[in-house]
């Protein structure tokens, strides 16, 4: 009998922020897949769900996935992969998957269908597996990379969603924000695509920069040329232990900045 499949949101950082139904579905899943940033990294999603439910005896799969800016990878149409040489393997047993750095997106496409063919094997053992996410699954989540592949290779698969507290939500409550009110329009962007963030920062009420360390001083340049430098917030790892809120974020320092930043501008 194959196993059941779900993807849990641990929440931004603090371990009270977990839900019940995702605390459950911990303690009832045999094997823990995490995704990984960096080669025999660490699994921050791992650390927190640890602080909140007792992982003992349960097998975990530490997914390989480089933090690298593509969003191809994930939506890549079925028809396209076949075209390429990207399938799914019919290999199984993996339980780390740890490679060397990828060099191109047909590595990383074959990354994916690596931690597809991990979680597989285990759901045709009975397994009960659970992915599990920082924030929310739905919310630029690795897990999508994912998702599309796994339906292809079992199409009768079911796949429950336990949405969690989104980073977003987590900064904007700890800097009391209020993101939209009435017929106000909010956006979410990650600020590394660039191309269009004035016209976003004109048309929206509010905006959302998620990604700022590697564009931090782009960002600083448009706010200030725009005149609304005195309306955005930086926070920085909301509800964790090292948290930043900082009101006027000209006073953020270049090496405060890490991959969990993020600015809302609230007009």
């Amino acid at each position: 009998m194959t196993g059941t499949l779900r993807v849990a949101g641990v929440g931004p950082g603090d371990p009270e922020l977990m839900t019940v139904r995702a605390v459950k579905v911990i303690q009832q899943s045999d094997v823990i897949c995490v995704p990984t940033g960096k080669e025999g990294g660490s699994s921050l999603a791992l650390s927190i769900a640890a602080k909140a439910v007792n992982l003992d005896g349960k097998e975990v799969i530490e997914a390989y996935f480089p933090m690298k800016k593509t969003k191809q990878q994930g939506t890549k149409s079925a028809e396209a992969r076949k075209r390429g040489s990207a399938t799914v393997p019919k290999t199984s047993g993996f339980t780390n998957i740890r490679t060397s750095s990828l060099v191109d997106d047909g590595e990383l496409d074959q990354k994916w269908n690596e931690t597809v063919q991990a979680i597989l094997s285990k759901l045709e053992k009975g397994n009960d597996v659970v992915f599990l996410t920082l924030g929310d699954p739905t919310i630029y989540s690795t897990f999508f990379y994912l998702y599309d592949r796994l339906k292809e290779a079992l199409p009768d698969l079911h796949i429950e969603i336990i949405p969690g507290v989104s980073s977003i939500n987590a900064a904007a409550a700890r800097a009391s924000v209020s993101l939209g009110l009435a017929n106000e329009k909010i956006a979410l962007l990650p600020a590394n695509y660039m191309e269009d963030l004035k016209d976003t920062l004109t048309v929206f009420d509010t905006v959302v920069l998620m990604k700022v360390s590697k564009v931090w001083s782009e960002i600083m340049h448009l706010l200030t040329e725009m005149n609304i430098v005195d309306k955005a917030v930086f926070i920085s790892r909301a509800t964790m232990e090292d948290e930043q809120v900082i009101h006027d974020i000209r006073d953020v320092r270049q090496d405060e900045i890490n991959y969990f930043s993020l600015v809302i501008v609230r007009k």
